[in-house]
């Protein structure tokens, strides 16, 4: 009797196309091994499990089905890949997922040529497919093209303009409709309604009569004329049974619904969907978080997104107060105060911290759903009609809506607060969500007020001036993603819009500090005063309009620096520029460069782009040297002081 034990079948995977020799029996033993694989490796890692343990069927069959890399198959929600990366590159790579220089957590064109789109905005991915769908057939390319949608991604409008025009073009795409009722939270809008009710009422019945008169007409005889009379009959029973969805009327091809883990019956549609020639949606069913109990039983979100965590309870091995945690505190004891208030999320209630908020007052919370540029608009009506709205969207999917809040709110100066969780350098999660770009795009629209909180106290300050003003217009605050630190807690305060605060008193030069960079300026005022150095350190909350004292501050230093996680083109740093410029004053503008920024930790990304205390402190030790002599000049003075 042998000691050995099987080999795993997912050790023979070296590609793809290795898929295709494997029995029903080792399909379903290496989903299961997969399913293994993604847990223990995403505790280690963090990262999107429960996106990934409901696809793992679907993913195989796309791969047996179709041939990638000729076929292209596009991912619109990114975070659904996992299982993808798994079979097209060695799987080594995951012991570094979203690490710096390890693996991306999305599809990445440099690390596959499996992989086709870097964006992990959701409602995307329908545009790329038909764009390249038309392309293939012009140059007469061989292959298909096949995208994978979430249900939650249909709550996008992008998503509505590509099928209509997909529809129009009859362009060759097939559509993996991946319904999970859900986006990061369960999935909102009537478009979700109406699929649900296909899955629970229609289609069962549909399929049996269809069943029937396919075998009814293969013992009439008439040859065409009774296949045509057939035809005709089941398109009025698909009509009186199941209505015409949605994407018909569009003149989409519809199959489904179906199970998303029956990786036989998932083959089979989409071989016929293949064969078809136009646009066809195939429907699958799938389970977020399937296979693993924890994941399963997450009312909130299926353990969507995680870091480290233990594999017995699914509990992070560490949790730290975030910003996004004081926040959501600091908006609910708001809302008490004020009961015009209400909150706007677009599929992120919980991640953006509003799960309070939205359990206190249900009738003041509105996500709507994968839908920026609505949330923006939506909320100018709520505005116009005197509430009070927050709209809470991460920094990097603003993005998306800057129209609306230039044409629609910053045009009618309405009472609009922003909030921009995950602002400045983001993290493991890669370029798309590195919120580097905000303070230049929101500095471009007249009539906004952008602020940046410097500590949590702060943050909870700048939500009661944004909040407490009477006639303002919009308001912007932005904060990072991550710990908050220490929390000094106090009673909140308004904090005069355009007023900065001097932190530290000194001689040798001006240090302009905003959002999480004030605590490294600090840290690298002491590192300087300690070699003869002394730094004025300004927290300067406000980031429009700026401070009118910057002038005489800056006159009575000769070395003005400016210190900020956002690009340095059109950032705070070039918003001090266009001020002292024109006077004959130099600024040193020490900011993110004008690139895309890979993924991995902060710190690592900070000490990379010189931007953590020992890359500020050397790089101010180089322009001093070269400097005049430390002359001795009166204190700055400013109210408290």
């Amino acid at each position: 009797m042998s000691d050995l034990q099987p080999t795993p079948v997912l050790d023979r995977i070296g590609g793809p196309s290795d898929l295709r020799e494997l029995s029903e029996a080792e399909l379903r033993e290496l989903a299961e091994e997969i399913r293994q694989f993604l847990v223990s490796s995403v505790s280690h890692t963090g990262g999107h499990l429960g996106p990934n343990l409901g696809v793992v069927e679907l993913t195989l069959a796309l791969h047996r089905t179709f041939d990638s890399p000729r076929d292209r198959i596009l991912w619109d929600t990114g975070h659904q890949a996992y299982v993808h990366k798994l079979l097209t590159r060695p799987r080594e790579g995951f012991a570094r997922l979203r690490k710096l220089g390890g693996m991306s957590g999305y599809p990445n064109r440099g690390e596959s040529e499996h992989d086709l789109i870097e964006n992990s905005h959701a409602s995307t991915g329908l545009s790329y497919a038909a764009g390249m769908a038309e392309a293939r057939q012009r140059r007469g390319a061989d292959g298909q093209v096949v995208v994978v949608v979430g249900d939650g991604a249909l709550t996008g409008g992008m998503a509505y303009e590509a099928l209509n025009n997909i529809g129009h073009r009859k362009t060759p795409v097939t559509i993996v409709l991946n319904d999970n009722g859900r986006s990061y939270a369960p999935t909102i809008g009537g478009l979700a309604q109406h699929l649900a009710q296909r899955l629970t009422v229609l289609n069962p019945g549909y399929h049996r009569t269809k069943n029937w008169v396919d075998r009814m007409l293969r013992h009439v005889p008439g040859g065409d004329k009774a296949v045509a009379a057939g035809r005709r009959i089941k398109e009025s029973l698909k009509e009186l049974i199941a209505p015409r969805t949605f994407f018909e009327y569009l003149g989409i091809k519809y199959s489904g619904p179906i199970d998303g883990h029956n990786l036989a019956d998932i083959e089979r549609t989409l071989a016929q969907a293949k064969r078809l020639g136009g646009p066809v949606v195939v429907h699958v069913i799938t389970t977020k978080g399937r296979g693993y109990g924890p994941a399963e039983e997450d009312e909130i979100d299926h353990l969507h997104g995680v870091s480290a965590f233990d594999l017995k309870t699914a509990k992070p091995l560490s949790h730290k107060t975030t910003y996004t945690d004081v926040f959501g505190e600091a908006l609910l004891e708001e809302a008490q105060r004020e009961p015009r208030l209400c909150a706007i999320t677009a599929a992120m209630g919980t991640s953006a911290g509003l799960g309070p908020f939205a359990a206190a007052f249900p009738d003041r919370f509105f996500d709507v759903g994968i839908a920026e540029q609505h949330a923006v608009t939506f909320s100018a009506g709520l505005a116009m009609e005197g509430m009070l709205p927050v709209v809470c969207i991460y920094s990097t999917f603003l993005q998306r809506a800057l129209d609306q809040v230039m044409m629609d709110v910053c045009l009618h100066n309405l009472p609009v607060t922003f909030v921009l969780d995950r602002a400045g350098i983001t993290g493991e999660d890669g370029p798309s969500h590195h919120g580097i770009f905000d303070l230049t795009f929101l500095r471009a629209m007249p009539n906004l007020t952008l602020a940046a909180p410097g500590s949590p106290q702060e943050l909870r300050d700048l939500l009661h001036t944004a909040v407490s003003r009477t006639g303002g217009g919009p308001f912007a605050i932005r904060f990072p993603k991550g710990s908050a630190g220490v929390d000094e807690r106090r009673a909140t305060r308004v904090l005069p819009v355009g007023e900065w605060e001097v932190l530290r008193q000194g001689t040798a030069f001006l240090l302009l500090a905003t959002g999480k960079m004030v605590a490294t300026a600090l840290e690298v005022a002491a590192n300087l005063d300690r070699e003869g150095w002394p730094a004025t350190v300004v927290d300067c909350r406000y980031i429009k309009p700026l401070d009118p004292r910057l002038e005489s501050w800056a006159r009575r230093h000769r070395l003005v620096v400016t210190l900020e996680d956002n690009v340095a083109t059109g950032g705070f740093g070039s918003a001090v520029s266009e001020m002292l410029s024109p006077l004959g004053i130099p600024v040193t503008v020490l900011a993110v460069p004008d690139t895309f920024l890979p993924h991995g930790t902060q710190a690592e990304l900070l000490r990379e782009l010189r931007l953590d205390t020992e890359g500020v402190t050397a790089r101010l030790q180089t322009v001093l040297h070269v400097s005049e002599p430390v002359e001795e000049r009166e204190p700055l003075t400013q109210p408290g002081i």
